[in-house]
């Protein structure tokens, strides 16, 4: 795992969207992380320190893994630019296939008058 700095990180995001654009896909995790192992961390909870939490994020198509830790001041910078960079790759979805709501609804109908008349047909 690499870890970038939120520029190249985004760059190399861009770069993995691009390759994984006719097959493939690219997984992205954001999680709160401190960088410092739990026994840093009880030590600065019990001499009464702040702990400074970021947010790692990571991205990997299953070849490259690449990763960043962005702070809380740079973090209204780091969505806008990461939420343009989803923007910009979203047309590699595929549509999602939807019935026709007409054929839905009657379908249903069908389906609970026949299970008013089999149970009335049981009960008699």
């Amino acid at each position: 795992m690499v870890l970038l700095q939120p520029d190249p990180f985004l760059n190399e995001l861009t770069s993995m969207y691009e390759r994984s654009t006719e097959k493939g896909s690219v997984w992205v995790t954001l999680k709160r992380s401190s960088m410092k192992s739990k026994v840093k961390r009880n030590k600065m909870k019990s001499a009464g320190e702040a702990i400074e939490y970021r947010c790692l994020v990571r991205a990997t198509d299953g070849k490259k893994t690449i990763a960043t830790k962005v702070s809380a001041k740079d973090h209204q910078r780091f969505q806008a630019s990461y939420a343009t960079v989803l923007k910009a790759h979203m047309h590699a979805l595929k549509k999602r296939e939807r019935k026709d709501k007409k054929k839905a609804v009657e379908g249903d109908k069908k389906r609970e008058g026949s299970k008013k008349l089999a149970s009335s047909t049981s009960s008699a």
